[in-house]
């Protein structure tokens, strides 16, 4: 019973604090959801159910994602993580700090652009049908198109780093079995 709960509260030294494992999977399952909801809208008529209603949930899931990201960061700069079981070689670590920087900075860049193309197109700014966000940018179509057009082009980057991310999840599990997952479960 003693090293049960020795044991327990080693394992509990390497993994995330359950505030930051929830961030993580809501948020993951946040942005997958608002990716594909994104790409199916892209091929259904403009200006028509259900490709409208699609685009309030993205842009909800994608505010939402905005403010937790803000809250994520900050909440990760007071706590910090946890020490690797097995120390990453330097090449991996250098892959892993890298691949999760880009992470962040999408997870703030397609919110951003998202909202730029919606503000200054004039177009809504729902929060799942229950309020609009303030509109801070003039109606301005040039930089609605710009918006829309960073948002575009770093949707497909977000796409292959997420898929990156998943495959160096897999590799760690499959091939590695070093335990890195279970700092995030």
């Amino acid at each position: 019973m003693v090293n049960d709960t020795i044991e327990a509260g080693s394992a509990r030294r390497f993994r995330y604090d359950r505030l930051q494992r929830t961030l993580h999977w809501s948020m993951a399952a946040m942005i997958l959801l608002a990716i594909a909801l994104g790409i199916v809208a892209a091929y259904l008529p403009v200006g028509r159910q259900p490709r409208q209603g699609l685009l309030e949930i993205h842009k909800s899931l994608g505010l939402t994602v905005l403010v937790l990201v803000v809250l994520r960061v900050a909440y990760r700069l007071f706590r910090g993580e946890p020490p690797y079981r097995e120390a990453l070689g330097p090449l991996t670590h250098l892959a892993s700090r890298s691949a999760h920087a880009l992470l962040y900075a999408l997870m703030l860049f397609m919110p951003v652009t998202g909202y730029m193309f919606s503000a200054a197109g004039g177009y809504s700014l729902p929060w799942f049908g229950l309020f609009q966000w303030p509109r801070l940018l003039p109606h301005d179509m040039g930089l609605a198109h710009w918006g829309e057009w960073l948002h575009d082009k770093a949707a497909w980057v977000i796409v292959g780093i997420v898929m990156l991310h998943i495959a160096a999840v897999v590799w760690h599990v499959a091939v590695k079995r070093d335990g890195v997952l279970a700092r995030m479960r």
